[in-house]
């Protein structure tokens, strides 16, 4: 039975950038310990099939990112530079390969955990990067492949709706590629 407190399915069964955009104001939830660890989601990235020379899908179909071609509202979480893992909510309709990275967060729940997982940081920087998050909420490659809408682990709610004066779009931070890469204004954040 699904939870009527959380996203559902066809929230993700929708256009990428609509996703990424409407996740601004969510909550992502980690259960640790029977403990809610949470934030607002403030920031994200859209990555749009294999055509988007910054998605992972733009080399194919890999073991790697088996996890965006499947259904939507799955966790895709891969590492980088051998060290930071990053959580992507996949979107669309299987078979094809689209997510959002979530790249930042403002903590709501359990900051006492996230300062246990992110020592010696001022709280402004828990949650402020795609890296930070995972490693404050202790997020990694075992939650890849986590079903967001009926996962016990990991998953998001509604949170207060941002309204468009609010919203930020820039192209998206770090990416490598084509000059469509480079310029698509795929990013989204909450601007104050």
């Amino acid at each position: 039975m699904p939870n009527e407190q959380r996203r559902n399915r066809d929230f993700f069964t929708r256009a990428t950038l609509e996703v990424a955009r409407d996740l601004l104001g969510c909550r992502l939830v980690r259960i640790l310990d029977e403990q809610r660890v949470s934030g607002t989601i403030v920031e994200t990235e859209a990555y749009v099939g294999e055509d988007d020379q910054a998605s992972h899908a733009s080399i194919g179909r890999t073991p790697r990112n088996e996890v965006m071609y499947g259904p939507p509202g799955y966790a895709y979480v891969y590492l980088i530079y051998g060290m930071h893992h990053c959580l992507n909510v996949v979107t669309e309709y299987e078979g094809f390969p689209a997510a959002v990275l979530i790249r930042g967060l403002r903590p709501d729940e359990g900051i006492d955990v996230m300062r246990l997982y992110r020592p010696n940081r001022p709280d402004s920087e828990l949650t402020d990067g795609p890296g930070k998050l995972c490693q404050a909420l202790t997020i990694d490659r075992s939650l890849n492949g986590t079903d967001l809408v009926a996962g016990d682990e990991l998953f998001l709610e509604p949170g207060d709706p941002i309204n468009a004066g609010q919203v930020k779009r820039t192209p998206r931070i770090g990416v490598r590629g084509d000059e469509a890469a480079l310029t698509a204004p795929w990013r989204f954040v909450i601007h104050r």
